[in-house]
């Protein structure tokens, strides 16, 4: 059975190729198998590419489910959610597959470069997120009425960490009617950064006209990008960096408070000091920084 994205079911013979080993207690680790002349067509588990493409998009940008099941009925596709779960989950599998499989490649340096960013201006914003996850801490026993035992979940915070790539426009915002490069993992920094290496390598950022580096001043962040210049090929010349605004100007505001200002000045100071970082006058307020806190506490600032 194969559905296409309008809802139209076929039923279609064809030849099946089974896993190698069978041993008679269901699917197993060896998978299920595929039809090679669908396969080839790009169809995974009896779905077009097109329907696992809206399903997995709608899943994506939407907050559940359910809600993606919902707005794919609104516009004519209805399906069960068990089929949107299962669809959009096959299709995350398969692109993580993908993924591995460039970066084994990379690592083995078999991985052409591309020329997607060649005499761009390239953006690259690295930070840490923050999600909710379930872990299953007892399963399910039996099911329905028949059900002994309910399965028991654990709800755990954990902190993905995500990466952007985009092209710059000449005011240094991304540019109109371009789409940027979305990616992150649950592993750590050095696997966030090998992972922004790949992306970096197969669009061909090492021919771009400049690379500016975007981060919240974590040191996971700053510390590794030498590797990652060096690991991509990147000159010198080409790398810019570039700590974010607020992060910056949170700064600014942690070293007024170290300083005896009163109740009228630090506003005050906190104005002019973030008015000139937003200017670009980075130099000039660290010196005013450095001569108000002579000012106010003499030496030992």
């Amino acid at each position: 059975m194969v559905r296409l994205l309008g809802g139209l079911v076929l039923w279609i013979m064809t030849l099946y190729c089974g896993p190698k080993r069978r041993h008679g207690r269901g699917r197993g680790r060896e998978g299920a198998g595929l039809y090679p002349e669908l396969a080839a067509l790009g169809f995974s588990e009896g779905v077009s590419p097109a329907l696992a493409s809206r399903v997995a998009r709608q899943t994506a940008l939407l907050p559940s489910y359910e809600v993606a099941r919902s707005e794919l009925a609104d516009d004519g596709l209805v399906l069960n959610i068990k089929e949107v779960h299962r669809i959009a989950r096959q299709l995350g599998a398969e692109v993580l597959t993908t993924r591995k499989r460039d970066l084994e490649r990379y690592r083995a340096g078999q991985l052409p470069a591309g020329s997607s960013l060649r005499g761009k201006r390239v953006g690259v914003a690295i930070d840490g997120g923050r999600v909710r996850t379930r872990l299953v801490i007892r399963k399910q026993r039996g099911k329905g009425k028949g059900k002994k035992q309910r399965r028991r979940l654990r709800v755990e915070w954990r902190e993905p960490k995500l990466l952007i790539v985009f092209e710059l426009d000449e005011h240094g915002r991304m540019k109109a009617k371009t789409r940027p490069w979305i990616d992150g993992t649950f592993q750590g920094p050095d696997q966030c950064l090998e992972l922004l290496a790949l992306h970096l390598h197969r669009l061909g950022a090492s021919e771009a006209e400049v690379v500016t580096f975007l981060g919240d001043g974590a040191p996971w962040i700053w510390e590794r990008l030498p590797w990652l210049v060096k690991r991509v090929g990147l000159r010198a010349e080409q790398v810019v960096r570039v700590l974010d605004f607020c992060h910056a100007v949170h700064h600014v505001s942690l070293a007024l408070a170290g300083l005896n200002l009163t109740a009228d000045e630090r506003p005050r100071w906190y104005r002019t000091l973030r008015k000139q970082l937003r200017a670009g006058r980075a130099y000039q307020v660290t010196a005013s920084l450095s001569l108000l806190a002579e000012e106010k506490c003499g030496t030992e600032a």
